[in-house]
This record gives C-alpha cells, sequence and structure tokens, in this order.
C-alpha cells in the first residue's frame, strides 16, 4: 500500500518544479544551429551554447577534437570587454567577437592550445564564437560578417 500525504505529494511537485527548471534553463545550452554569413556563402554552425557562469569558465577545455563545423557560442549577457585563454584547452581555435547584433568585430585566429595568454575583444562584445583553428579562414570570415542564432536578437 502506498502512503500518499500532503507532504509527499507536494515535495513530489516541488522536485518536478526543479527538475524542469534545470531543464529549461540548460536546454538552450546543447547543440543547436547557428550561421556564419561571410562573402563565401551561408554556413550552418552547430553550437553549444556557453550562456553560464560555470559553463563559460569551462568552455571547451580538455577537449580532443572538435568536429568540422561545430564550435561553441558564448554569451556574455551583455556587451562589455572580453578577454580568453586557452588554459587545459587542447586544440587551436579561431574566436570570433561579436557585437549584440552577432557582427563580428575582431577574429583572433589560430589560438594556441594551453596557453595562459590574454586573447582580447579589443572592445565591447555579447558573444565569441569559438571554432576550429583555421576555420574562420576556411569560411572566409572577416569584420562586419554576421553570425545568426536563436540567442542573438534579430536587427529587424
Amino acid at each position: 500500500m502506498i502512503l500518499r500525504t500532503k507532504s509527499t505529494v507536494a515535495a513530489l511537485g516541488l522536485a518536478a518544479l526543479a527538475i524542469a527548471g534545470v531543464l529549461a534553463v540548460t536546454t538552450q545550452s546543447s547543440g543547436s544551429t547557428a550561421t556564419l554569413v561571410t562573402s563565401k556563402g551561408r554556413f550552418p554552425i552547430e553550437v553549444e551554447v556557453a550562456d553560464t557562469p560555470g559553463q563559460r569558465e569551462v568552455g571547451l577545455m580538455n577537449r580532443e577534437s572538435l568536429p568540422h563545423d561545430t564550435g561553441m557560442l558564448f554569451d556574455f549577457g551583455q556587451t562589455r570587454d572580453v578577454d580568453m585563454w586557452m588554459k587545459n584547452t587542447l586544440i587551436p581555435l579561431d574566436m570570433l567577437f561579436l557585437d549584440e547584433t552577432g557582427r563580428i568585430v575582431r577574429i583572433g585566429a589560430n589560438a594556441q592550445p594551453l596557453s595562459l595568454d590574454l586573447i582580447s575583444s579589443g572592445g565591447p562584445v555579447r558573444y565569441v564564437l569559438e571554432i576550429n583553428g583555421g576555420a574562420a579562414a576556411r569560411y572566409g570570415a572577416t569584420r562586419g560578417d554576421m553570425l545568426e542564432h536563436a540567442v542573438i536578437p534579430s536587427r529587424n
């Protein structure tokens, strides 16, 4: 016989709400598609969104590889100067620094694995897209090109 009390039902209800809240917060952080728009065309890139302090702190650390046409999109929640580094990052990366509209304002190409050197945005940005080293050149990405993604507000 299952004994159901008001406190047991309330506890189960709160647990369900907590789980739903965690899923709602982390669902956006799982894989989704961004589109990099350059003079060479439109390139879909599967991204993980790092939109919490913990996710941004870990980033792509300790990964031995990154599949082609994938990356991590860092959302800092506000426009500000940003410094990145490659601590515990085992693969070379390109860093595309983006303003609040998704426009590329700077590209840090082929950041060296495991380096503690700071890679600066060079001015206020809202997002950083990390992709495999050399991918930005392969896509033809330059300053002024755009990244489209659900977390980046539309310019309309």
